[in-house]
């Protein structure tokens, strides 16, 4: 249903507006984390060991498109997750400029406990919503990374 009111004047805009910025917040709060305390990962970090589980050893531009991110940002972040124990670097065989990173057992371990944790927190969260709220929250969160990526 299309609304005759401006955006600045309906009640909900504003209260999306300010709960896009509380989510940016926190995820700036967990990045913040995943700098200061030994095993919290940025939802980036999540991400490199969520595309290692399902896929195998990747390079690092691999990596990065996975994660819509740049190879440098990915270099970086594969320093902290190999200090963690949670991947290992491998020197391609035929370019050793190349390199391979691999999910180490103790990062698939990290990586499943942290999956799960967060599917029983979903679950209890919003297991009162119908799959029809679930999927227009999906379509406007969509729309709000289509926004952050234009501005």
């Amino acid at each position: 249903m299309v609304h005759a009111v401006p955006p600045a004047e309906r009640p909900a805009f504003a209260a999306l507006a300010r709960a896009a910025y509380q989510l940016s917040a926190a995820d700036a709060r967990l990045r913040g984390r995943a700098t200061r305390e030994a095993g919290a990962l940025s939802m980036t970090h999540a991400r490199v060991l969520k595309l290692l589980d399902e896929r195998g050893p990747l390079s690092v531009t691999a990596l990065a498109e996975g994660t819509e991110t740049s190879t440098a940002a990915v270099t970086q972040l594969l320093k902290g997750l190999v200090a963690a124990g949670y991947v290992d670097k491998q020197e391609a065989a035929d370019d050793r400029r190349k390199v391979r990173v691999k999910l180490t057992p103790a990062g698939r371990a990290r990586h499943r406990q942290r999956e799960a944790n967060i599917q029983q927190w979903m679950q209890q969260a919003l297991a009162q919503y119908s799959d029809a709220d679930l999927s227009a929250a999906t379509q406007i969160l969509g729309q709000l990374g289509a926004l952050y990526d234009a501005l």
